[in-house]
C-alpha cells in the first residue's frame, strides 16, 4: 500500500520514466518491510485459504513490489505466482527473496509497468492488486481490469483503503485522498458484477507495524547519508506521514484486502 509516504507512490498521468522518480521515499522507508502493507503473514496465510489455493492455482500479483505476499502464499500452499514491478529496487530485493527461500521455481517477478502489460484472459485463478489500485488509477479500474485476467470461478482481490468514518477533520493533510467509506468499497466491487465474498480488516497493530517501521528506516537512512541529495524530499516525507498517522491516519483510515468472486456463467444471477 504505501502511506502518505506510500498509499500512492507513484501516479497513474505521469509518464513512466517520471514514475520512478516518485518512488524515492517508499524505497527508503519500505527497505525493512517484509510485507509492504498494513497486515500481516498470519492474513495473507488467511487470505490464501479463502482464495482455496493449492499447488494447482495460478496467481497475478500486481504491484509485487519486495514480494511478500507473493512468497508467503507460494511457501504455504504450493501455487504459482506471477509478479510485476515497477520499482528495479523492490523488484531486485523479490527476486533475491525467492532465491534465498528456493521459491524461484513457483514465483516469478517480472520488472514492467503493469499499467502497460496485457493480460491474457481467463489466465489466472486469482489476481491480486495489494495497496496499489493507483496502478489503474482507481478501484473500480483496477477491478475492471484484472477481471478479464481470472478464471470464472476465480478471485479479484483489492487492498485498499478505506474511510472509517465521517465527516473526516479540517485539518486532515489527506482528507481529499480518494478513498470511500467500507461499505462503498464493496459496492464498487459489486457495481462491476464480483460479489465480495471476504474482507480481510487491518488491526492497529497492523498498522503501527507498518507505519513505525517507515519511520525507523527514514530515521536511519537521513542519519546515513546526510549529504544525499533526495535528504529534503525524504525528511519532508517522513515528517509529514509520521504527523498525518499520530493525528488522524491511526483514527480515521482503515484498509482490508477485498475478495471479489467471479462467478461461473452458471452461477450468476
Amino acid at each position: 500500500m504505501r502511506s502518505d509516504g506510500a498509499i500512492r507512490r507513484l501516479t497513474l498521468s505521469a509518464p513512466c520514466e517520471n514514475r520512478f522518480v516518485l518512488t524515492r521515499y517508499p524505497i527508503v522507508a519500505e527497505s525493512d518491510h517484509e510485507i509492504q502493507n498494513p497486515t500481516s503473514e498470519e492474513k495473507l496465510v488467511l487470505l490464501g485459504r479463502r482464495l482455496r489455493l493449492g499447488p494447482e492455482s495460478r496467481v497475478l500479483d500486481i504491484a509485487s513490489g519486495r514480494g511478500g505476499p507473493a512468497l508467503v502464499l507460494a511457501r504455504t500452499f504450493g501455487c504459482r505466482i506471477d509478479g510485476i514491478e515497477i520499482a528495479p529496487e523492490f523488484h531486485a530485493v523479490a527476486v533475491d527473496r525467492a532465491k534465498e527461500r528456493a521459491l524461484s521455481k513457483l514465483v516469478s517477478f517480472r520488472l514492467g509497468d503493469a499499467l502497460r502489460e496485457e493480460l491474457a484472459p481467463g489466465e489466472y485463478d486469482a489476481a491480486l492488486c495489494l495497496g496499489a489500485s493507483f496502478v489503474y488509477g482507481s478501484l473500480a479500474d483496477t477491478v475492471e481490469t484484472l477481471m478479464p485476467a481470472v478464471k470464472p470461478g476465480g478471485h479479484v482481490v483489492v487492498g485498499e483503503p478505506f474511510w472509517r468514518r465521517h465527516p473526516l477533520p479540517d485539518d486532515y493533510e489527506d482528507r481529499g485522498a480518494p478513498f470511500t467509506t467500507l461499505t462503498d468499497t464493496v459496492v464498487i466491487f459489486e457495481t462491476s458484477g464480483l460479489p465480495v465474498v471476504s474482507v480481510i480488516a487491518s488491526s492497529e497493530d497492523d498498522w503501527d507495524r507498518y507505519e513505525t517501521l517507515h519511520w525507523r528506516a527514514c530515521e536511519e537512512w537521513l542519519a546515513a547519508n546526510p549529504d544525499n541529495p533526495d535528504v529534503p524530499l525524504v525528511r519532508s516525507r517522513h515528517e509529514r506521514s509520521k504527523r498525518t498517522y499520530l493525528r488522524h491516519g491511526r483514527e480515521y483510515l482503515g484498509w482490508a484486502i477485498f475478495v471479489g468472486w467471479k462467478p461461473k456463467p452458471d452461477d450468476a444471477p
